[in-house]
């Protein structure tokens, strides 16, 4: 009997413990990292953001034709297997709608006149074709919801045409921490976000435009599902194409710094006065000094 109540006296002490040492290891360990590292084993952090260009020739393996790497991140939102967040703090998540209005392209006031309207044109109809016959590109459309019509079967939805088409969208941002592990004694670059941007030539404005934020943690998950279309492509040997998440870890990308952490949360190019690519190229070469000389802290 007594042995019965120590085994009930030790289930009892599980029970109510196991809560704050599951709290207590959660707060040791960031949430957000793929390989995470506990926060008691880091001697040093600094959390530095980088904008990728995929037209550079060093990139291109990102943004091979079809396979581009904005088009997947596209593609996973709409079929609500990736969650958008609205800022880099990936808190506050993106409605899908929001998600799709981000992806318009402006309104560059070209509509149809009145007369044009009257006339019986639309917007839908970009041919003078009658929409009813078995001509353009209306009438094929047509021709295919009646030959569904008796199969019960919807047609495929076409894209939106008011839509940035992914190779239009050629601007990534990442958000990373450099961390020296003193457990291990060695550096990790650990990728935190990913954020999707409209570069500025596509706008009037020459302002580029935000979409959404991803968790790097979930992307590399969609990578690794994703083996026969989430690839990095080799130029040089067909043979050695491998998974974007792989290339990531390598770090095959080039991206110069846009900001480090700082208390006015300020990008590079404000606080040096417009000298934001030599600033960039300076810190970089900080860093790796840094890392060079830890030994010697």
């Amino acid at each position: 009997m007594k042995r019965f109540w120590y085994i009930g006296a030790f289930a009892l002490f599980l029970a109510v413990t196991s809560p704050v040492v599951a709290q207590e290891r959660s707060m040791e360990y960031n949430e957000n990292s793929v390989r995470p590292i506990r926060e008691s084993d880091i001697l040093l952090k600094k959390r530095v953001w980088r904008r990728i260009d995929l037209k550079e020739k060093q990139n291109k393996p990102f943004f091979a034709f079809n396979n581009e790497i904005s088009k997947i991140l596209i593609e996973a939102v709409k079929a609500g297997v990736l969650t958008p967040y609205q800022n880099d703090s990936l808190k506050t998540r993106m409605s899908r709608e929001d998600f799709i209005a981000n992806l318009q392209m402006p309104d560059t006031g070209g509509g149809l006149t009145e007369e044009e309207k009257a006339m019986g044109f639309s917007q839908e109809t970009n041919s003078g074709w009658d929409t009813n016959s078995g001509w353009g590109n209306n009438g094929a459309a047509n021709a295919n919801n009646n030959a569904n019509a008796g199969t019960g079967t919807a047609a495929p939805a076409a894209p939106a045409a008011n839509e940035f088409l992914p190779r239009q969208i050629t601007v990534l941002e990442l958000m990373e921490d450099m961390i020296f592990d003193k457990r291990r004694s060695r550096l990790y670059w650990d990728v935190l976000a990913v954020k999707l941007v409209i570069p500025a030539s596509e706008f009037e404005t020459g302002l580029l435009r935000e979409v959404a934020v991803f968790k790097y943690k979930d992307v590399e998950a969609l990578f690794r599902s994703m083996p026969g279309e989430a690839i990095w492509f080799n130029p040089h040997n067909s043979a050695a194409h491998m998974n974007l998440a792989d290339a990531f870890t390598l770090r095959l990308f080039n991206g110069r710094i846009i900001k480090v952490a700082n208390p006015d949360d300020s990008q590079l190019i404000d606080i040096y006065e417009g000298k934001g690519l030599m600033a960039s190229q300076w810190i970089e070469m900080q860093l790796l000094e840094m890392e060079h000389e830890l030994w010697e802290f």
